[in-house]
């Protein structure tokens, strides 16, 4: 296969230099690319079935004789219409062709066909309009790809005929032969030739599990590879455990799911035969902060400098008011760095962390700046690590010598997506809830219950609690939908004129953002009406009403994360989601929030709907693409971890001959992966 990679597309008939720019639009650069360009899906001409049994709204292959044709007729402008009958035994139907000349020149009266489309009965009878055509002999299972407006599915399967004649007589399997026979899979050739064009469906189901363990392989060895590295060095080991310490600083007793996951962290770096690397999740409000915050309080006590790392300057700011006076307490230096800091501020932070001073170092971005230094880095923590790139948290370990690394996430990521994404790194679930922390309940209304809710909002205002309003866009558009600034003014001059309500968005200088939040905690401010930069990093116990406007526009796990900015003290707390869509899918999603408030279920559901890319944001994760795989598979995804770890025992680089061709493979993965 390998060679073929190295074959132009040009080499096939009809496809010159145009027609190759084409396919490249498809990631498609060679013979051996467009073998590795799966189908979409198929449409299966080989099981036709009766017309009266077709079932609605659905496309299906009937095989009949035509009674009758009738001549094209002219209607509306240059358009043509002829019509014809069909019979397969049992039923008629009546066949209509639009502007279709070449169909209606091959269709004879007498002659046996096969029609790919949806059957519709009518008072008159059964009806098909615009199917595909083709003769009894071609009767088979047919790949659909992914196409372009250029290049049509088609086009693609014309050249994919000729691309798998040109497969060699024996090809050299990636997979070893062993692997193979465990895992009950077959060889490369069967699988190649009948992914895309299959005898029957059960040799298409050969096929896709063959290639689906493959992908998921190749990705668990090309991760493998990474860590391989990392175990080869030793991390900072830590002597002593002052954990006790800093719980005796808290204001309240800590979770046991907390105190399991601080002793994981403090267990790996007491270890110190290789740097701590974990993934620590936990549902919103779980209480991740007060755990990385331990694990920084011991690291710093035994002399490492910590780097807490988060996607927005509120977050930071948060982070750093509310640890600084537990820091303090125990004498560690604290210090915070965004990109608002002023330059005197910063110029004497920046002098501190270089000598050792400050232990822990709190910001955005700007910790990864070139003149940022540090004088013994030990622990990298990053929170909400899907905000940020997979290059962008090794920026910030490469300013230390193989530091200890936490990334966490307060969106919960799938196991599954967690594996393939994080695999290199071990995993903490905090899988606790603080005492008193309630469910929210969550209702999806749409705009004609507008007036209801406002009544429902004056009654929380009344009681002394107050409200976010979520809107998804920041500044007038040519869209229907408002504005955070529009509508707050519109809610000012209106139904709630005599609330006090303030506007927050990103597009604010720090300051505003920081003054404006800081009345909203204070409780002068009864409705803040904000973009979704108060998705994270916001804690207001006072808070008991989270409205979203136009919800469709939000991912369900984004929706979870809003709905968790309330729910935070004692009081009863409500999410209200507004939709207008009209679309059952859409709707359906959204009620997926209605029924659970567990972050996991939900994760899950988003990851079925709107795969790993838009899950983590476009690229933001590091994963490369993958062709046939469904991260949801959780037993095709540990199959695949558990083969490439026992592969990695024996050959830790892959460097033996025999595994070339797989070496090869996770080359070709991994080098169009996100950075």
């Amino acid at each position: 296969m390998a060679s073929l990679f190295r074959l132009p597309l040009t080499r096939l008939d009809k496809i010159g230099p145009k027609k190759s720019e084409q396919f490249r639009k498809l990631g498609i650069d060679s013979v051996g690319a467009l073998l590795r360009f799966y189908p979409r899906t198929y449409e299966d001409w080989s099981n036709p079935c009766k017309i009266a049994e077709a079932p609605p709204g659905e496309s299906v292959c009937v095989r009949g004789t035509v009674e009758s044709v009738r001549s094209p007729a002219r209607i509306r402008g240059n358009m043509t219409v002829f019509r014809l009958v069909v019979t397969d035994g049992d039923s008629y139907m009546t066949v209509t062709f639009f502007n279709q000349k070449y169909t209606f020149e091959r269709i004879r009266s007498g002659g046996e066909f096969i029609f790919y489309g949806t059957v519709k009965k009518s008072p008159s009878g059964y009806e098909m309009t615009s199917p595909q055509v083709d003769e009894p002999s071609n009767a088979v299972i047919r790949p659909i790809y992914q196409q372009t407006s250029e290049l049509g599915s088609r086009q693609i399967e014309r050249a994919m005929r000729q691309a798998v004649a040109m497969l060699p007589e024996r090809i050299n399997d990636p997979i070893p032969e062993s692997i193979r026979e465990e895992y009950g899979l077959c060889g490369l050739d069967f699988a190649i030739r009948n992914i895309h064009f299959p005898k029957d469906p059960a040799a298409c189901e050969t096929a896709r599990k063959r290639l689906v363990f493959e992908e998921l392989f190749v990705l668990q060895l090309g991760i493998g590879l990474r860590i391989s590295g990392r175990l080869t060095v030793s991390g900072h080991r830590i002597e002593r455990d002052h954990t006790e310490e800093f719980f005796s600083h808290l204001p309240y007793s800590p979770t046991g799911a907390q105190r399991r996951v601080i002793s994981q962290c403090i267990a790996d770096m007491t270890a110190g035969t290789r740097p701590m690397n974990r993934l620590i999740q936990g549902d919103v409000g779980s209480g991740k902060t007060a755990v990385a915050a331990a694990v920084c309080h011991t690291a710093a006590k035994n002399g490492l400098q910590c780097a807490f790392m988060v996607p927005t300057e509120i977050l930071a700011e948060q982070h750093y008011h509310s640890l600084k006076g537990l820091f303090d307490a125990t004498g560690l230096h604290t210090a915070l760095l965004t990109g608002s800091t002023k330059r005197s501020e910063r110029e004497q932070i920046l002098s501190d962390l270089q000598s050792g001073k400050t232990d822990i170092l709190i910001g955005t971005h700007a910790l990864i700046s070139d003149n940022v230094e540090f004088h013994n880095l030990g622990l990298v923590v990053t929170d909400e690590q899907h905000r940020f790139g997979v290059a962008q948290r090794y920026a910030l370990t490469s300013k230390g010598t193989h530091p200890h690394v936490i990334v966490m996430s307060a969106t919960p990521i799938p196991r599954t997506l967690a594996l393939m994404i994080f695999g290199e790194l071990d995993l903490s679930v905090i899988d606790e809830m603080p005492p008193g922390r309630q469910t929210t309940d969550t209702y999806l209304i749409d705009g004609g219950k507008r007036s209801r809710m406002y009544g429902f909002i004056r009654k929380q205002i009344d009681k002394g609690n107050q409200c976010y309003i979520v809107c998804p866009l920041v500044e007038q558009s040519d869209s229907d939908l408002l504005s955070a600034e529009e509508h707050a003014l519109k809610l000012r001059e209106t139904i709630l004129s005599d609330c006090r309500i303030d506007v927050l968005h990103g597009r604010m200088k720090p300051a505003e953002k920081e003054r404006i939040m800081a009345s909203f905690a204070a409780g002068e401010t009864d409705i803040l009406v904000s973009t979704t930069v108060i998705e994270v990093g916001v804690n207001v116990p006072n808070a008991t009403v989270m409205v979203i406007e136009n919800a469709e526009r939000f991912g369900l796990s984004q929706l979870h994360q809003l709905r968790g900015r309330v729910g935070r003290g004692a009081d009863k707390s409500y999410c209200i989601m507004i939709s207008d869509s009209s679309s059952p899918a859409t709707l359906e999603r959204l009620r997926v929030m209605c029924r659970t408030n567990d972050g996991f279920v939900i994760a899950d559901e988003d990851l079925r709907l709107r795969g790993p890319g838009d899950f983590f944001g476009t690229r933001q994760h590091g994963l490369p693409v993958l062709r046939t795989a469904r991260l949801t598979d959780m037993v095709s995804v540990e199959s695949a971890r558990d083969a490439a770890r026992s592969l990695l025992a024996t050959d830790p680089t892959l460097s033996l001959k025999e595994h070339a061709a797989l070496r090869f493979e996770v080359t070709r993965l991994f080098s169009g992966a996100g950075s």
